[in-house]
């Protein structure tokens, strides 16, 4: 048995194809990670990853739509994504596949 702790990783990132990891592969990421009010993830796409994340605790604008403790918002590869933190809380998200450099902000996207 191993322990960790998430400061070990990057923004919450546990599993994937990037390091530092606890599993390295290609066909999903795994992430939970805390955020405070006001904390803000820019527009952008993940052009081969699908996308689920599930709010685990707190209320949080995601596209222009309000989530709460429970609810789960799923991205199709193209769809892009932003949200805000309304009221501090965690969310937990898998992609798949595990592509790096899938992320491309939304201002920089072609055929956006």
């Amino acid at each position: 048995m191993r322990i960790y702790n998430l400061s070990q990783f990057t923004r919450g990132w546990l599993i994937g194809d990037f390091t530092p990891s606890i599993i390295r592969t290609k066909d999903f990421e795994f992430m939970v990670r805390s955020y405070k009010k006001g904390d803000i993830e820019k527009k952008h796409i993940h052009y081969n990853a699908t996308e689920v994340s599930v709010v685990v605790q707190g209320v949080f604008r995601m596209n222009n739509s309000i989530l709460n403790t429970g609810e789960v918002m799923h991205l199709s590869p193209g769809d892009p994504a932003d949200f805000e933190c309304i009221e501090e809380g965690w969310t937990a998200v898998i992609k798949t596949p595990s592509v790096i450099g899938d992320k491309i902000l939304y201002d920089n996207a072609p055929n956006k």
